[in-house]
């Protein structure tokens, strides 16, 4: 049975990280303050994530920042040492969300189902959401929304984008067909080949679209930009590790699709209602994927999960190796993107 918080006045959130991942979170919140308008909502969040949404009406944020090691709980402490909230929504597996959670003073502790709530989760709450067989990510946390009453969960999303962040994109972008390659996952192995990337580059050219590569500043994805960059028989636009996250989610806006594998700028991308091909061979696209995009997803999980004889009935079942996205051709992403221009008219 769902709770009620019609009377209720304050709700925290805590969810730290990660980019993907605060985007889904978005759409729960927005879906939260829909139903509950008169609810105030503190969001206990990443340093990073933090500069993406910092905009974000009618929620105040807490930063945590784990780059203090122990300070930071303890600096998180100081900070609502003298607040109570009358839910919390404890939204991270994690350990260090779980040792985190101290700090928040709530009577109703709202967590995720006992199979999931890992980490030490299920002792810091006192409330479990539904089980849910085969979610998506955003669709667990929809979850949450769903265990305090709110029956309108269709996801949609209010990032707002500074006005100078929309001028930095507009200028750099223009009036063109755009393709935004997001080349760059957290981990290399997840990344696509850098020729592989140029010929989609060089076959986005040729179909009247300008290519533009984007991303954030490790060495990692500069690299790899450079490498796609000289690989190309065409010119293309590398933006990598010059844009500020709202100036990249304006970029993203902006454009006509993007290109990436299981990255956070993906799932900005949907934010904005920009088309996504995602390519996926470690993680369950149905669970990580661009989830408005799931249809232009292009993906060797299955694939990798049965040659490694692992069971895909685990929800969640990673598939490892380096050379895993190494199955997916040049071919089967130049069929979808015609696919889906065709299907979006784009």
């Amino acid at each position: 049975m769902s709770l009620n918080l019609d009377k209720a006045e304050s709700l925290c959130l805590l969810r730290l990280s990660a980019i993907g991942d605060v985007c889904h979170a978005v759409a729960m919140v927005q879906a939260i303050q829909r139903r509950y308008p008169q609810l105030s909502i503190t969001w206990v969040i990443g340093k990073v994530e933090y500069q993406l949404l910092r905009d974000l009406p009618q929620v105040e944020f807490i930063i945590f920042d784990k780059s203090q090691g122990w300070r930071s709980y303890f600096q998180l402490r100081s900070q609502l040492k003298h607040r109570k909230f009358d839910v919390l929504l404890h939204m991270q597996v994690a350990l260090r969300a779980t040792l985190a959670s101290l700090a928040i003073s709530a009577k109703i502790r709202l967590g995720f189902d006992r199979k999931r709530a890992k980490e030490g989760q299920w002792l810091v709450t006192n409330r479990r959401i539904e089980a849910q067989k085969t979610p998506h990510v955003l669709e667990g946390f929809m979850g949450f929304a769903k265990a305090i009453g709110v029956n309108s969960l269709n996801p949609s999303w209010n990032i707002p984008i500074p006005n100078q962040d929309r001028a930095f994109a507009k200028e750099r972008i223009g009036k063109d067909k755009v393709l935004v390659i997001c080349p760059a996952a957290s981990k290399a192995e997840r990344n696509w080949l850098a020729d592989r990337y140029a010929a989609i580059a060089d076959y986005a050219v040729s179909q009247g679209f300008k290519v533009c590569i984007c991303g954030g500043p490790s060495l990692l994805e500069k690299n790899l930009a450079q490498e796609i960059e000289f690989l190309a028989k065409v010119s293309v636009d590398n933006f990598v590790g010059q844009t500020s996250l709202t100036q990249l989610l304006s970029l993203l806006n902006e454009a006509t699709l993007v290109l990436a594998p299981d990255t956070g700028p993906a799932h900005m991308a949907v934010t904005q209602g920009t088309p996504v091909i995602g390519l996926y061979a470690h993680s369950n696209p149905k669970r990580t994927g661009p989830y408005l995009y799931l249809n232009y997803v292009i993906s060797a999980y299955d694939k990798a999960i049965n040659m490694q004889q692992l069971d895909p009935n685990i929800w969640g079942t990673r598939a490892k190796g380096e050379n895993l996205m190494e199955m997916i051709s040049v071919a089967e992403v130049k069929d979808t993107m015609d696919r889906l221009i065709g299907d979006l008219a784009l």
